[in-house]
């Protein structure tokens, strides 16, 4: 049966007229850049190889220009994606409670060593927090939520156990790593160990 239903909506129709319609606004730019400039004495042209150049050269600026400003906003929103990736669990999120409790926390436990052996201590010191939330909700001290803020968990805690100091070591570093901008450190690292070893010791 004859048809002429042919898609002109389609993507790849789309695109190709996306591309038109830039390689024609780009030649028009160009253009009215060439007859901006003053006219030059006769004989002298601006040579092929020296548009494209000046043509790369704006691509270029501009493509760096447009890495720096993805770069700071990164830096000054990472923070609070980390924050939202942990708590909605789209992040390998261990603090969901399982059957083997256990096997998950000496999991997060290796995994903060590896971490910390790469030199990532920002994911090594949320490994051992995590592995703190995991062993507080088996233990039934503070049940997991994900709706749970570090503020929360600290002022429950300072209800019910003692001594609290580790707990809220481990708690403000990560604070400081998800919502400050301060450089997470070895030593930051060795504290949240320490802490942890307070807390079980192993």
């Amino acid at each position: 049966m004859p048809t002429d239903t042919f898609e002109k909506t389609s993507w790849s129709w789309q695109l190709s007229q996306f591309q038109q319609q830039v390689g024609e606004w780009w030649e028009y730019q160009f253009y009215r850049f060439e007859q901006a400039l003053p006219e030059l004495p006769t004989g002298w042209s601006i040579s092929p190889w020296l548009g494209e150049l000046l043509k790369f050269l704006f691509w270029l600026v501009l493509g760096l220009f447009i890495a720096w400003v993805g770069w700071r906003l990164w830096r000054e929103f990472s923070p609070y994606v980390y924050s939202w990736l942990s708590r909605s669990g789209s992040l390998i999120d261990f603090r969901v409670k399982t059957r083997s409790s256990e096997s998950s926390i000496a999991l997060l436990l290796e995994r903060s060593q590896e971490f910390y052996h790469q030199g990532n201590y920002r994911e090594a010191c949320r490994c051992v927090y995590l592995a703190t939330l995991q062993q507080l909700d088996q233990k039934a001290i503070a049940p997991h939520k994900l709706s749970r803020t570090d503020g929360e968990y600290l002022q429950l805690l300072r209800s019910s156990v003692t001594p609290i100091q580790p707990y809220e070591t481990l708690i403000t570093t990560h604070e400081q790593l998800c919502f400050g901008n301060a450089e997470i450190l070895p030593d930051n690292y060795q504290q949240c160990r320490q802490a942890y070893r307070e807390i079980s010791p192993e």
